[in-house]
């Protein structure tokens, strides 16, 4: 599926199953929901934090494409095209970060 398809796609459920977008500041509170649910489990799969028993059913996976799902909504909500953001935010860092990260001493 395409960015495009995808948007097409959150669109059509979001008009029938969902019944209508929920309004900006719902879905920017929601994607910060989300957006926790991924960091708790990067935090104990990852870090150093222990699972409880309610997160050790949780996938990954699933909790990014609710994060994923709710910047569509907000993207097709606000009219933003992702397909042609995310081509001109990649053209931006290329030129920005050209020969910032290959001289980061840091990253050898």
């Amino acid at each position: 599926m395409t960015i495009k398809e995808a948007q097409q796609t959150v669109d059509g459920w979001i008009n029938t199953t969902g019944v209508r977008y929920f309004n900006e500041l719902t879905n920017m509170a929601i994607l910060t929901e989300e957006v926790g649910e991924v960091a708790r489990i990067i935090s104990r799969k990852y870090g150093e934090q222990s699972f409880k028993e309610s997160d050790k059913n949780k996938e990954l996976s699933d909790e990014l494409a609710d994060v994923l799902f709710v910047v569509i909504c907000l993207a097709n909500q606000t009219g933003v095209d992702l397909t042609e953001a995310l081509q001109r935010n990649l053209d931006k860092k290329t030129l920005r970060d050209a020969d910032r990260h290959a001289n980061n001493e840091k990253l050898k």
